[in-house]
């Protein structure tokens, strides 16, 4: 109920005071599961409290900014994961996730990792756990494989490139909240052939099947699920183009736009369920405190160290020209760094968009946002402790560590080495 309530108050931009009423909510729903809070949970919601005195003694203009980074980014969470569990109890995931295992090697691989890519944008880690299970009992019942192994690589690809391009992504909505010079469109236009190159390497980086096992998955049906994939699409277009629609003609920041796009989308399909099964079941948010700390809690402590940051700097301040380019080719190492110790990808975001992006110049601030969601991206598809690797593990039984550096380190570092050249070709002053 607290969490539902966080919800409503962060959107609730009539109200005054809605950002600190919503953060405080938030912060008691996390606590009322602090048993269930893993130990970055439990040392950011601590941190939290202890930022909180900081800012209001050095510097209290920081705390209303932390708060509303807070409630913006945590009333997105809510809504992304009400609407995964919401797409969740739809009939289609099924044919959808099963047509995926049709085909040949190569494009069984290919429409297994850009599949997951499309249904993981607004199915989030959901959409790991729906193919995954399906990889999970292939291992069950035919045993270890080549290709079982490429279906999960392919499932973990894909997710990772989801948060390069998806207009729906936090990653893309963090950077956008801290850049916000920056146009969210501009960014997804790089972002996208970026992702789909992540797609194409990726399929070069596969074992070989044998023949034997082309036919291991028998093909569904010709055109079974061509509707539901066209429903779906269409509903991923829907939900996009409403964001599109709130942020450019309806003005809003594009945080709150997804969220009430995504809101609308969640509502729609709670009425027809409705209306079609007979029983309304609001989706439970009682567990989703660790994601809620996670990110919401990075976001709040963000604005604040920024703040803080930027006075200890001083207003003025400024790197030399050269200078901007170099840090953009750095900021995806230190994403994959920080992901190799366990630190969220959304920590790291928030640090580098809070200290960054008020100092960094406008001409240069693509390379800086590809940075930070390629960084993203390739972090949560290639380290071990990210939730779709920890999810993956548990649903087939292949150890996040093999899968994300025994199958994936090479194509990491290859990916790494060109982003950070196309980062800083997007930095120079020109």
């Amino acid at each position: 109920m607290l969490t539902y309530l966080a919800l409503f108050a962060g959107i609730a931009n009539v109200v005054p005071g809605h950002t600190y009423l919503a953060t405080v909510l938030a912060c008691l729903a996390i606590v009322l599961g602090w048993g269930n809070l893993r130990t970055v949970g439990r040392a950011i919601l601590i941190l939290i409290v202890v930022l909180t005195f900081v800012g209001l003694i050095v510097e209290p203009s920081s705390v209303p900014k932390a708060a509303g980074n807070m409630a913006r980014i945590g009333a997105l969470i809510i809504t992304v994961m009400l609407l995964s569990a919401v797409l969740g109890q739809s009939n289609d995931l099924k044919l959808i996730s099963r047509s995926l295992f049709a085909g040949k090697s190569l494009y069984r691989y290919v429409g297994m990792t850009s599949g997951t890519a499309l249904l993981a944008v607004p199915l989030n880690f959901g959409s790991v756990g729906v193919i995954a299970t399906m990889i999970g009992v292939q291992v069950k019942d035919q045993g270890d494989s080549p290709m079982a192994r490429n279906a999960a690589r392919a499932v973990v690809r894909g997710f990772g490139a989801s948060p390069m391009a998806s207009p729906l992504s936090v990653a893309v909505v963090l950077t956008v909240t801290f850049l916000p010079a920056l146009s969210s469109w501009k960014l997804i236009a790089l972002g996208l052939p970026f992702a789909l190159f992540y797609l194409f390497v990726g399929a070069l980086s596969r074992e070989d099947e044998p023949p034997r096992e082309e036919l291991a998955i028998s093909a569904d049906e010709d055109g079974e699920a061509v509707l539901p994939w066209l429903r779906f699409i269409g509903v991923v277009a829907l939900i996009c183009m409403g964001a599109f629609t709130l942020s450019v003609v309806g003005g809003l920041l594009y945080s709150q736009a997804v969220t009430l796009s995504c809101l609308t989308a969640v509502v729609i399909g709670l009425v027809y369920r409705r209306l079609h099964d007979g029983v309304l079941n609001m989706p439970s948010l009682a567990m989703m405190n660790n994601e809620l700390v996670i990110m919401g809690g990075s976001s709040f402590l963000g604005g604040i160290i920024g703040t803080l940051a930027l006075n200890w700097l001083g207003m003025g301040f400024s790197l030399p020209v050269w200078a901007y380019p170099v840090v953009a080719m750095v900021v995806p190492w230190l994403f994959f760094a920080g992901g190799t110790v366990g630190v969220n990808p959304i920590i790291s975001g928030t640090l580098s968009g809070s200290i960054l992006g008020p100092i960094w110049p406008e001409y240069g601030l693509l390379g800086l946002g590809l940075g930070m969601v390629a960084g993203w991206g390739i972090t949560i598809a290639g380290t071990p402790y990210s939730a779709n690797a920890i999810l993956l593990e548990r649903c087939t039984g292949y150890s996040a560590a093999t899968a994300s550096y025994g199958w994936s380190l090479k194509l990491s570092l290859v990916v790494l080495v060109v982003c950070s050249v196309v980062c800083a070709i997007f930095t120079l002053p020109f």
